[in-house]
């Protein structure tokens, strides 16, 4: 799996850490795998041919002969681990693989001549470290926008290919893990939760009950949340940032403010603003109340005991969900669910024929031919899942 790894400034202190011996002596014969020029000399295998910092040099000769400004931070570091139920890559596969991720990243394309120079280095067996700086050979500055979506997809190929273990897909909707420094403060401060972490949580629930974006910032504010927005030439609201009280930096000189993206995802403006229109129509609801319906006449003619706990667990959501339809089906949803529930509690000693089928249950409630005289008609429809109220 492609993981973006700290960067920064210095070439040469990104080499002295992967080809050193790590912080605990976890590094293993560390290597060079693959690099831009396939005749590089590896500096741990041939220190006389190639040092350390003759290696940084190379690298960060494209960065010396850019036109124009140089990036602030001009190191591109990412690690590719595999699961550690998978067998050992060899080298020569390894560096395949890091060919893949910089082509998908646009480090370096197939066939590019002129592209970012990058090294690869091993120092265990699951994983490498691709290294470039962000500068190409022809003096221009390169286009590195979605590396890791793109490194993703590049090793989805490599794990069908190899029968590796697949990665869980790329969440683009998960919220952001706190950094260490954040935990160290957090832990320093004597709180349980980083202020990261208390925010997300904050934000969510005062996105999730909502009605519009005045709404919005002001159950922010009335959790207590320091609130800063952030409006377009013509004075619409474009984003905002969040802060929490006492939290400071600067040796206290200012407010550590977190704009809703950089606490996750689906928590920058325009995703909250998703969560004011509902996505369920009453069509949907309408088809979620025949179903609830179906599901209670197989439970009720079944009479099975196994997962009973789950089966009245389930029933609770439902009722909770009938609270929150809209008026217009949320009797008829409140209805289908009260049915739900009388279905689902779990049979004393009474038991189907041992010949019924839950199929042969249903049609005997319906009859042969559908509803009774005077029943509303309904679309046929498969059990399947029930459409929840977005937000």
């Amino acid at each position: 799996m492609p993981k973006k790894a700290p960067g920064g400034s210095e070439t040469v202190e990104l080499l002295e850490y992967l080809f050193g011996p790590g912080e605990r002596d976890e590094h293993t014969a560390p290597h060079l795998v693959a690099a831009w020029d396939p005749d590089l000399p590896c500096p741990a295998r041939a220190p006389g041919r190639m040092t350390l910092a003759g290696l940084a040099l190379l690298l960060d000769a494209p960065v010396e002969a850019l036109r124009g400004p140089r990036p602030a931070e001009h190191v591109w570091h990412v690690s590719v681990r595999n699961h550690a139920g998978d067998r050992t890559l060899s080298d020569a596969e390894w560096a395949e693989v890091a060919a893949a991720m910089v082509h998908a990243a646009g480090i370096a394309e197939h066939g590019d001549v002129h592209a970012c120079r990058w090294g690869v280095e091993r120092h265990a067996d699951d994983h490498i470290h691709i290294a470039a700086t962000l500068a190409r050979q022809d003096g221009r500055h390169p286009r590195v926008r979605g590396d890791i979506p793109n490194m993703h997809t590049a090793a989805r190929a490599f794990e069908a290919r190899w029968g590796l273990t697949p990665m869980s897909p790329l969440d683009r909707t998960a919220r952001r893990r706190p950094a260490t420094g954040e935990a160290e403060k957090a832990a320093r401060r004597g709180l349980a939760e980083t202020a990261r972490e208390s925010l997300q949580r904050t934000v969510r629930t005062a996105a999730a009950l909502a009605q519009g974006d005045a709404d919005f910032l002001d159950r922010l504010r009335d959790a207590g949340l320091r609130v800063r927005e952030r409006h377009g030439d013509d004075g619409t609201l474009v984003g905002y940032s969040v802060a929490l009280p006492g939290d400071r930096a600067d040796r206290g000189s200012r407010p550590v403010w977190f704009a809703g993206s950089t606490l996750a995802y689906d928590l920058s403006l325009p995703r909250v603003r998703e969560r004011f229109t509902p996505h369920v129509a009453p069509a949907d609801w309408a088809l979620a109340e025949h179903r609830i319906r179906e599901a209670s006449v197989l439970l009720g003619r079944a009479g099975q005991a196994d997962g009973a706990g789950d089966v009245a667990a389930l029933g609770d959501l439902l009722a909770v969900a009938a609270e929150h339809s809209p008026a217009l089906v949320r009797d008829r949803v409140r209805a289908a669910a009260d049915a739900f529930e009388q279905a689902a509690r779990a049979p004393g000693a009474r038991s189907p024929p041992p010949d019924a089928s839950p199929t042969d249950a249903l049609a005997e409630q319906v009859g042969p031919s559908g509803p009774g005289p005077g029943a509303e008609a309904r679309p046929p429809s498969p059990l399947g899942a029930v459409p929840a109220e977005d937000g």
